[in-house]
């Protein structure tokens, strides 16, 4: 077995918190779970999941949201009844 090396990288508090939760469940450690991706990675040389932008946040919809947030404050915003539309 080659020789193990640290890597040291910074999380948001929360989601560490969680992770250790979920690693606890599965009986893992966050060191082992993070070798089980690396070496997932390093197999099969891609990111084993999706990865994609949500569309909600890009910059035409975040500047058409905040036009509408103005127009809100300014009460020139008018809103009406519609019919709900359910996906199938």
């Amino acid at each position: 077995m080659a020789q193990a090396v640290n890597v040291n990288f910074k999380l948001d508090s929360d989601v560490k918190k969680s992770m250790e939760q979920v690693c606890n469940e599965l009986g893992l450690s966050m060191s082992a779970a993070f070798t089980i991706f690396a070496k997932k990675v390093s197999r099969e040389k891609r990111i084993p999941f999706d990865v994609s932008v949500d569309p909600f946040y890009s910059e035409g919809n975040l500047r058409h949201l905040e036009r509408m947030m103005l127009d809100i404050r300014n009460g020139k915003a008018h809103f009406s009844e519609h019919q709900l539309i359910e996906e199938e």
